[in-house]
């Protein structure tokens, strides 16, 4: 009995192993070995072994679900057959020394769930076609070169918790489409050349943990709505351009407790109400 165990758990993992993927599968994995000097990878392919064996690569009923390829010396323009996975639930492509633009087709992925290209040299504008991996919950994009504003269909991604663009050079407003996004835990954008105010629709991420828009060019008002994310529990806006009263409670929250930059170049802290702990309260 115990042979024919053995037999039988040997024959599974021989039929894994020889598992066959798509054709128009296997030539994107075999399109972005080329296209990212593959010869070169710390841990590479042997491309006459099945794909099953490939380092990195999961495959469930002959589809490749993931890629995980992450710190592992890939550099090169992702290729656009990478749109070709159409079955991917993870793309991790994080700290290799990727370049190039985000390819467009990147929105093709509807299953895709988790998208990290963060800590590359990539560059150009975050596609807006982005928008339509709408099953995405994860966008890991920091540490790069990317340029141009946030595009506003990331708004459609509504199950997305987790959006970090930190470390850029990405410009212009929040999209409003970004203050309807409910399930949105962690929003990183500090580090980039973002102008304008932060809305007081800020209040309407109600899911939000933590917040960091610190280190832009934003201005106005800081919201009192702020007060309203009762799941908030890190938030850094400082060294920006806000001005007005805040409250000790948004004070405290702060890293650096709301320190800004003046119109001369200095450094300043915003004055604390030091009569309510809360704005909100002193607005009722």
């Amino acid at each position: 009995m115990k042979n024919i165990a053995t037999l039988f758990l040997s024959v599974v993992a021989t039929a894994s192993m020889m598992a066959n993927v798509s054709f128009s599968e296997k030539d994107a994995l075999l399109k972005l070995y080329n296209a990212t000097k593959g010869s070169e990878w710390t841990n590479k392919w042997d491309l006459n072994a099945p794909v099953a064996t490939w380092y990195g690569v999961k495959l469930q009923n002959e589809k490749v679900i993931s890629l995980d390829l992450s710190n592992n010396n890939l550099a090169g323009e992702l290729p656009l057959e990478i749109s070709n996975l159409v079955f991917l639930q993870q793309l991790n492509l994080f700290k290799n020394k990727l370049s190039g633009n985000i390819p467009s087709a990147i929105g093709n992925l509807k299953q895709l769930r988790t998208l990290n290209l963060a800590f590359n040299k990539l560059s150009g504008k975050i596609p807006a076609s982005i928008g339509d991996a709408n099953s995405l919950q994860s966008v890991e994009l920091f540490m790069n070169q990317l340029t141009g504003e946030l595009p506003s269909e990331i708004g459609n991604l509504k199950q997305l918790q987790t959006l970090s663009l930190f470390n850029n050079e990405l410009v212009g407003k929040i999209p409003s489409s970004v203050y309807g996004m409910k399930s949105l835990k962690v929003l990183l954008l500090n580090s980039n050349k973002l102008t304008g105010k932060l809305d007081k629709e800020v209040a309407n991420l109600t899911s939000l943990e933590n917040l960091s828009l610190f280190e832009n060019n934003m201005e106005g008002q800081v919201p009192f709505d702020l007060e309203k994310l009762n799941k908030l529990k890190e938030m850094n806006i400082s060294y920006n351009m806000f001005s007005g009263l805040v409250s000790r409670n948004l004070a405290q929250l702060d890293t650096l407790n709301l320190t800004m930059i003046n119109d001369k170049g200095l450094a300043v802290m915003l004055p604390v109400k030091a009569d309510k702990s809360s704005a909100l309260a002193a607005e009722d």
